[in-house]
């Protein structure tokens, strides 16, 4: 039997408030790190990737941007297990130096014209060590947020994973729209871009600082210490991992849709709006602020909704609108040039994909446990983030330059069908006995309660189901 209680000693609102604050604040500048890459690809694609084609260019910088993907499952699998076997906190401190080293070489790379095509191989490089810091931040979040979070608060409390990354990307977008109305566009091309990536090293050192004066989750400790008591193996194995199949799948599953309509609304709708709608670069960049920053505020409102109803019925929730939505929403907005419009059916499109992000950290957190979860999560997540999340860009843009832009649209469909399938087929996590601080879940064996128990948000009692491989 998992219960979970309202409050409890080892979880008071201050201390739990200052804890997701301070693994919030790593997280933000993270991710405003990962997104000023996409946000000001139009400005140094030239730079880096000379051509009359501007498409080519674009598809060039998106191409790198998709080889960070590439070392997100290796990040996902080396701070993931870093941080079942040596804590949260060191890994989540080194995952954001790793983020400043590689903001940095971008900041100061030089141009094509200046040392030929050593310039693109150290824009790759850099994109290869920023991958490997988001692919290892994800998983230890995760970890960390739903471990120091109130328990019947977890999902509320675990949507500020989301909400960072968003702020994240605002914060971007933000020095963006200030640098576009300082700057004429010859500047901006030249060497305006690069002051975005020196704020991002900077504010990433900063926070290295911050990281390292952290508490680390009680949940953990008390997992090594109970295993150091009973002498067994070290946490965060493959072997280990693999125990659990059932959860990787679901990972899998879930992941597919979520990361790809993830980055098809936040992040390439801003070149589909210029590129195909035909709205001005300074508008789109308002349009995309004002969506994202109402996209950001929601991610709380559905946290805590999963709190009361379970996270299944909001994933399902995601399934069904990204299925059967997205074709209809991708094409009247590629038919606009209205901006009020555009802003409406980005909305739209955001408001689907929030019904996945706002509890994508705490559903997959809820299926393992502590000496596993943090690898649970990332590696799986990264994986599934950089074969879908990765190509989503290059994917569109190939498509537009071939003549078959709304094929995508189609594509971006079935990933949600896949993942409406994945939710279908879970249980409710809400109740996870793994996150209970005394429960302890035997190997091979899921964290889903079943879907008889109850959904009051307060006290939760239900039978943990196995999970046959």
């Amino acid at each position: 039997m998992a219960t979970q209680p309202t409050d409890q000693p080892a979880h008071p609102r201050n201390k739990v408030v200052g804890n997701v604050i301070r693994g919030c604040v790593g997280n933000l500048v993270e991710w405003y790190d990962w997104f000023v890459y996409a946000a000001f690809s139009v400005f140094f694609a030239p730079a880096f990737f000379p051509s009359d084609d501007p498409t080519a260019q674009l598809l060039s910088t998106a191409v790198v941007f998709a080889v960070g993907f590439l070392m997100r499952p290796l990040g996902g699998y080396i701070l993931g297990r870093y941080a079942d076997k040596y804590g949260r906190k060191n890994a989540l401190t080194l995952s954001v130096c790793m983020m400043a080293a590689g903001s940095l070489l971008i900041a100061l790379a030089p141009s094509y014209a200046a040392i030929g095509i050593a310039a693109p191989v150290i824009l790759v490089v850099a994109r290869l060590v920023q991958g490997l810091s988001v692919g290892g931040e994800f998983g230890s979040s995760s970890a960390y947020l739903s471990e120091v979070a109130t328990p019947a608060r977890r999902g509320f409390f675990s949507s500020f994973q989301y909400v960072s990354i968003i702020l994240g990307q605002l914060t971007a977008l933000f020095i963006q729209i200030v640098l576009l109305q300082i700057l004429t566009r010859e500047q901006m091309m030249d060497w305006g871009w690069r002051v975005p990536f020196v704020i991002g090293a900077i504010a990433a050192i900063v926070v290295m600082f911050i990281r390292r004066g952290m508490e680390e989750s009680e949940q953990y400790i008390e997992e090594k210490e109970r295993a150091a008591a009973s002498g067994s193996k070290p946490e965060g194995s493959l072997r280990t991992l693999f125990k659990y199949p059932k959860q990787l799948a679901l990972v899998f599953g879930l992941t597919i849709g979520g990361t790809i309509a993830f980055y098809t609304f936040t992040t390439y709708l801003q070149k589909y709006m210029i590129n195909t709608s035909g709205i001005d670069a300074k508008t789109v960049a308002w349009i995309n602020f004002i969506a994202l920053f109402c996209y950001m505020c929601m991610q709380p409102l559905v946290g805590a909704l999963s709190d009361k109803i379970g996270r299944r019925k909001v994933m399902i929730t995601f399934g069904v609108g990204g299925t059967f939505l997205t074709v209809p929403i991708l094409t009247a907005l590629g038919a606009t040039t209205n901006p009020i419009t555009a802003f409406v059916l980005m909305m739209c499109g955001l408001t689907i994909v929030t019904f996945y992000s706002a509890l994508s950290a705490i559903v997959k957190a809820e299926m393992f446990p502590t000496k596993v979860r943090a690898l649970g999560v990332g590696l799986p997540h990264a994986l599934t983030a950089a074969i879908f999340g990765g190509t989503a860009e290059p994917i569109a843009l190939g498509l537009k330059q071939a003549g078959f832009e709304s094929a995508y649209f189609y594509y971006v469909s079935a990933c949600a069908a896949l993942t409406l399938v994945a939710a279908l087929i879970m249980k409710e996590t809400r109740g996870s006995s793994t996150l209970d601080p005394n429960g302890i879940a035997p190997e091979g064996r899921g964290s889903e309660i079943s879907d008889s128990a109850d959904n009051s948000g307060r006290a939760v009692t239900g039978s943990v189901s196995s999970h046959k491989s």
